[in-house]
């Protein structure tokens, strides 16, 4: 039985990937940061583990909880939007969404992709392409702009050390998605994006280590 790992799996993309690998027949790992949020996904058939991704201490527990997995796929999921306009944040403003969406995966990348090298694996984290600079036409969201441009970054490094040792790590738009995030009116729904980012990981091959993929699978610019 594959085992698929999926941080941060509250509500939203990472639950429903929760349901769909599940119904599956994968064995599931997934983290939330509430009590509650973790009891409804043992609910759900998950082995879950409480993760505030925002805590080194809580991070260190997580990594010993991992120790001796070998991961088939690894989604890094969690992320934060933050104020929405192109003025300047608040120092709490900045701090909660870099701490969210780029710390978060630097602290847990390294824990993470050499349990998916191990078992020669993939691993994708959740961008957006409002991260990209090369497609950029708006200034909306600046502060969540810079923090995914911020976790693509992450994503290239993770990329070039572990690629290396077997594991293929590739940065994902998950499309307008009609989530808390992306409000009612997004063009598609949880289920739509879910299985198309999970197909979309599940054919490629190390020749895509390092992309930046929409969630049908097409390339988009850095």
């Amino acid at each position: 039985m594959p085992t698929v790992l999926i941080l941060g799996a509250s509500r939203g993309i990472g639950r429903e990937m929760v349901r769909q690998y599940r119904r599956d027949g994968w064995r599931v790992i997934a983290t939330a940061r509430s009590a509650s949020d973790c009891d409804a996904l043992t609910a759900d058939g998950a082995e879950s583990h409480q993760l505030d991704v925002t805590s080194a201490d809580s991070i260190a527990g997580m990594a010993w909880k991992l120790d001796d997995e070998k991961i088939d796929a690894a989604w890094l999921v969690a992320g934060v939007y933050g104020p929405s306009g192109s003025g300047f944040p608040t120092g709490p403003e900045f701090d909660a969404v870099m701490h969210t969406n780029v710390l978060a995966a630097m602290r847990l990348l390294p824990i993470v992709a050499p349990l998916v090298a191990t078992a020669r694996g993939k691993l994708g984290v959740v961008s957006s392409k409002m991260g990209s600079i090369g497609a950029r036409n708006s200034t909306e969201g600046t502060l969540y702009r810079a923090s995914k441009a911020a976790l693509n970054s992450v994503l290239k490094d993770a990329a070039i050390t572990y690629g290396a040792q077997g594991a293929t790590c590739v940065a994902f738009h998950p499309g307008w998605v009609q989530t808390d995030m992306g409000g009612a009116g997004a063009s598609l729904t949880v289920e739509q994006s879910v299985r198309d980012l999970r197909a979309t990981l599940a054919r490629i091959d190390a020749s895509s280590n390092g992309a930046f993929l929409d969630h049908d699978g097409s390339p988009l610019p850095w």
